[in-house]
């Protein structure tokens, strides 16, 4: 196949391994993601290898050249090696084998690289650059299926798919990451034999999932999660939110406003020097999830509309369950349950406005997710009542501005009470117990409630307080 790039869109350090190689006498070519990313235009995030030498070859190929190497991973074929600041990976031509029952194969080298690359996801993973020549090989159509903006396997996917089930949630993660389709007969597959992803651990599961969710388009993905009955295995929670609508019970669409939250949170992230760096999968994760407690709270009332009292707090625990089923940590948990729990606070300031006590505790409540949850409660208007939504985003603009003012005047993000523990233990001459947490809350809850009063103040309220609590 005629060459398809110039050396000038080639790493160095690639071009230059592969002279090494070459001159040892060995294959070497530069496989899957690097090679799509070259087609896309992008910039090659990690340096991938095959090659026909052996790992010890490999080895003594790159001894007086290499920063420095690891074998970790040497009884599946790879060496890991350091050049300067690349970090590479050379993997001996493999043909892999898989236990219908487990997900980790049974390795065998190869020596053709067709046959490597038979093994691989997807055809657009499939398409390797022999170095130094330069030399496209795309035995499987791999830059015309990404011409064409579609997922395929290079075999039969129901053969892939049985192989390792983590391809199916790759397939939605790729079509989320490049914004594309899978196809037909990929989709047909995926539907088919949904339950096998079972037998994956649920880490493998996890990483996927957050990678879909961070990639550009994660509506698509999530889409194809639901319409290929993947997301009833790994994430049941969202289909389930495909509450039937019906002309007496007029609701909106769960589902789809879940969906719509995803998006428009996603678009609400500011860049690296912004308050919210994104792909931030917190705020992400927390708009697909924030509506989840809908189902199990559904009521009809007796004048036919439909309310779903306290889904904001059963949605935050069913939050915490999934995510950890899914082996999330517990920082994260955290963060997602607790931005679900709180993206109902605000409704309600519009109307009856907030006193600044309420606001304080509003700034309290969300803590360091505060930016989050701004985004979150933005996201979460998708009504098409223009006017409607008008009034709520003045509403929110209001609640941003009176939060900036207090935090000027009293400094709220790093708000204490007027005295500390060792001050309320001197007041009142009491030792270290529950009791100095007691008075410490009252103090707290008097702060939020009317500002800063000075240590007098606080002092004489505190001995009023001691004298019915102590």
């Amino acid at each position: 196949m005629a060459n398809l790039f110039d050396s000038s869109a080639i790493d160095p350090t690639a071009l230059a391994l592969g002279e090494l190689f070459d001159a040892a006498g060995f294959e070497l070519s530069l496989v899957g993601g690097p090679v799509r990313d070259l087609f896309l235009g992008a910039p090659a995030k990690d340096l991938d290898f095959t090659t026909n030498a052996t790992p010890d070859e490999t080895l003594q190929v790159v001894a007086d050249w290499a920063d420095a190497t690891w074998e970790i991973g040497k009884e599946y074929g790879t060496i890991g090696i350091r050049k300067g600041n690349d970090l590479l990976e050379v993997t001996t031509y493999r043909a892999e084998a898989y236990d219908p029952d487990s997900r980790k194969p049974t390795v065998a080298f190869g020596t053709k690289l067709e046959d490597d690359l038979f093994r691989r996801d997807f055809t657009i993973n499939s398409m390797a650059l022999r170095l130094p020549s330069l030399e496209l090989v795309d035995p499987f159509g791999g830059a015309r299926d990404l011409k064409a903006g579609v997922i395929a396997t290079p075999g039969k996917p129901e053969d892939s798919f049985s192989d390792d089930p983590l391809r199916m949630m790759r397939a939605a993660r790729f079509a989320a990451r490049l914004d594309i389709d899978v196809a037909p007969e990929v989709f047909t597959a995926m539907k088919n034999m949904a339950s096998r992803i079972e037998i994956i651990s649920a880490e493998r599961v996890r990483d996927e999932l957050e990678k879909l969710i961070c990639a550009p388009a994660p509506v698509r993905g999530i889409e194809l999660l639901v319409d290929s009955g993947l997301a009833d295995y790994v994430l049941p929670e969202i289909p389930a939110l495909k509450l039937e609508v019906d002309e007496h019970h007029h609701h909106k669409d769960v589902f789809q406003h879940s969906l719509k939250v995803l998006e428009q949170a996603a678009a609400q992230e500011t860049d690296e020097d912004g308050a919210v760096p994104g792909p931030d999968f917190v705020l992400r994760f927390a708009a697909l999830m924030h509506d989840i407690g809908k189902p199990a709270t559904r009521k009809f009332e007796p004048n036919g509309s439909v309310s779903f009292l306290h889904h904001d707090v059963v949605g935050a625990k069913l939050t915490k369950k999934r995510m950890r089923a899914l082996r999330f940590d517990n920082d994260t948990i955290k963060a997602v349950a607790r931005l679900v729990e709180l993206h109902m606070r605000f409704y309600g300031y519009g109307d009856a406005g907030w006193t600044d006590s309420a606001v304080r505790r509003y700034v309290r409540d969300a803590g360091d997710l505060l930016e989050r949850l701004h985004r979150l409660t933005r996201a979460d208007v998708t009504t098409r009542n223009k006017r409607k939504a008008n009034r709520i985003a003045h509403a929110y603009d209001d609640l941003e501005r009176r939060i900036v003012e207090l935090a000027e005047q009293e400094e709220l993000d790093a708000m204490r009470p007027d005295l500390d523990g060792q001050q309320i233990m001197a007041i009142l001459g009491i030792s270290p117990g529950p009791m100095v947490g007691k008075a410490y809350k009252f103090l707290l809850d008097m702060r939020l409630d009317e500002g800063a009063l000075g240590e007098e103040e606080a002092t004489r309220r505190l001995k009023e307080w001691a004298k019915e609590n102590l």
